[in-house]
C-alpha cells in the first residue's frame, strides 16, 4: 500500500504554475516538484515567477540572513 496516494485531479479554484511547461494549470497537472501553487485564482497563478522573484530579492536584502561578518572568519 502506497503511504502517499498520487492526486491527479485538483480541486476547483485550486491554480498552480508549471516551471516544466511555463504555464498556468488549474488542479496539478504536473509532479508537484515542477510547479508553484496553489495560488487561489488564475492571475496570482500567473504572477507566480514575478511574485518569486520578489521574494528572493526580499530574502537576499534582509539583514536577518546575513551576517555582518564575512564567512568563515568566526570560525576556529
Amino acid at each position: 500500500m502506497a503511504l502517499f496516494k498520487k492526486r491527479t485531479v485538483g480541486k476547483p479554484g485550486e491554480w498552480f504554475y508549471c516551471l516544466e511547461h511555463k504555464k498556468v494549470e488549474e488542479g496539478p497537472e504536473c509532479p508537484a516538484k515542477d510547479r508553484f501553487g496553489p495560488y487561489a485564482s488564475r492571475e496570482e497563478a500567473q504572477r507566480a515567477m514575478d511574485t518569486a522573484r520578489e521574494r528572493n530579492v526580499d530574502w537576499e536584502t534582509d539583514p536577518k540572513w546575513h551576517d555582518s561578518a564575512p564567512r568563515g572568519a568566526g570560525d576556529n
